[in-house]
This record gives structure tokens, C-alpha cells and sequence, in this order.
């Protein structure tokens, strides 16, 4: 349990200081941040609380959506994203999470290439503020306006355009690569090169009723999660197992039940 990490968007319901006082009742060691969360709020007191809590600041979630149709707009996604590097400084999180984003009907190679340059010209504030970033491949299906990085493969060729600054790597969220034919290879190639910046797990339903917000509980679904872990261990990685579930179904209910099952899932999985 020394490496379980919960998001606060798991448990959405939940206020950060709800988040704060539930998670470590379950062997809760890490906690990743959602920006949201820190809205309206004293960043400085944030990392007190964090602390208090005797959780690590896993991450902060979310940079990126860098791709957009006009210069001023990529600008604003810069100034954001500038934004973010702040607010992870502030409250100890020593990497951003990001889902880089896509804009619908501009070609997807255009768009891989405004995300390298959106990333360029946050690199020098990232590691001013040491903190790293994550580039998180999302599923195929998301290509059309969420994210134009969609493996492994690709977020490491963008790694490479960036000339590999050990300040960028890679998140790798089992939901939206287990699928990959190259999975075990790329993450090989992200523990060979220092890039496995973050490992996220779920699980895939079937049937699913929706593909953004229906992920499963561990254990719930199809993806091989275990084996999958075990080659990310392979790596040398030794870093949280953030549970990352966006979920109707679970948002509805108790949440400190839910709490419950993620932690009794877990143990499972990694008995």
C-alpha cells in the first residue's frame, strides 16, 4: 500500500480537505491534485495541509491543450500552462500531468508539432520551478480534440524533437495504452531512457456506457493490469500507482465506500 496514490478527481465529490482526511484512512500514501481543486485557495496553505496529511504530492493534473487555430490562442495555452508550472512550485507537486490537447479538423501532425512548441516554451519555467513534465498519451479515440498524442511511441518522438530534457517524460495511463501492440516495448524504452514519469491505473469495462466517464474500479474490466505493472516495475520505476478513475457510476455513490473498494482492489491486484 506504500505505493498507491489516489487522484482527487476519483473522488470528485470529495473537497480537497475531504480528500485529505479520507485517503490516508485507507493506506493512502500519495495524492495527484486537480487544478480545480485548488481554486480560490492559499496555495501555501495547500501544501500545509498536504504535509499535514502525511501524503506526498504525487502530481499535479493538468497542463497542456496546446494545439489551437491561432497564435493568440496557442499563446493562452502557454500562459496557462506557465500558470500551472506556479501552482505545482506552490503547493510541492514535483510534476504536471499533460493531456496536450487537439483542435477538430486541423491535421494531427500539425498539431503534434504545436504541442513540441508549446512544451519548449515552458521548459526553461518547468525546470527553473523543478518540476517535470508528463506527457500523457491518451486513446485514439480522443484524437480528435483532446489529445493528438495517442502512444507511446509518439510521446517519446516528441521527447526526442525536444532533445530529451530530462525535465519531460511520459505518464503512462493503462487506460489509454493498454491496447498498444508496442506497450511493453515503449515503456522499456521510457525506463531506458528516464522518461517513466508517472504510472495511472483503472480499468476498461465491457460493455462501457460511456468512454470518457464509465472507467472501472481495478479489477472490473479487461485490462491486463498486473502484467502491465509488472513490466513498468521492470523499469526500475518505483514511483506511486495512481488510481485514476472518472466514473458516473462511482461518483453517485458513498464515497467513502468507494475509498474502500480502491483500497481493497489494490491490495488485490498487488498481493
Amino acid at each position: 500500500m506504500s505505493r498507491l496514490c489516489v487522484h482527487t478527481i476519483t473522488t470528485k465529490p470529495l473537497s480537497l480537505e475531504q480528500c485529505l482526511a479520507e485517503f490516508p484512512k485507507r493506506g493512502v500514501s500519495g495524492i495527484t491534485i486537480w487544478r480545480q481543486a485548488l481554486e480560490g485557495r492559499d496555495l501555501a496553505a495547500v501544501k500545509r495541509q498536504t504535509a499535514d496529511s502525511g501524503m506526498e504530492v504525487v502530481s499535479l493534473c493538468r497542463g497542456g491543450f496546446f494545439p489551437a487555430k491561432s497564435a493568440a490562442d496557442r499563446q493562452k495555452a502557454i500562459d496557462d500552462n506557465l500558470l500551472a508550472i506556479e501552482q505545482a512550485h506552490a503547493i510541492g507537486a514535483p510534476l504536471i500531468v499533460l493531456v496536450c490537447g487537439a483542435v477538430p479538423g486541423q491535421n494531427l501532425v500539425e498539431s503534434r508539432k504545436q504541442i513540441t512548441d508549446g512544451i519548449a516554451a515552458c521548459l526553461s519555467a518547468a525546470e527553473a520551478a523543478g518540476v517535470k513534465l508528463a506527457i500523457e498519451p491518451l486513446h485514439p479515440m480522443y484524437a480528435d480534440d483532446r489529445s493528438a498524442v495517442n502512444t507511446m511511441r509518439q510521446a517519446h518522438e516528441i521527447c526526442d524533437a525536444l532533445g530529451s530534457p530530462k525535465s519531460v517524460g511520459i505518464a503512462v495511463d493503462v487506460y489509454h495504452v493498454w491496447w498498444d501492440p508496442e506497450l511493453k516495448s515503449q515503456i522499456d524504452l521510457a525506463g531506458q531512457t528516464g522518461r517513466l514519469h508517472a504510472f495511472h491505473i483503472c480499468d476498461w469495462k465491457t460493455p462501457t456506457t460511456d468512454l470518457l466517464n464509465d472507467r472501472g474500479l481495478m479489477g472490473e474490466g479487461c485490462i491486463n493490469l498486473r502484467e502491465i505493472s509488472d513490466w513498468v516495475d521492470a523499469t526500475g520505476f518505483t514511483g506511486h500507482r495512481e488510481v485514476e478513475i472518472f466514473s458516473h457510476k462511482w461518483w453517485s455513490g458513498d464515497q467513502g465506500e468507494f475509498l474502500d473498494r480502491i483500497a481493497a482492489s489494490y491490495a488485490r491486484l498487488y498481493s
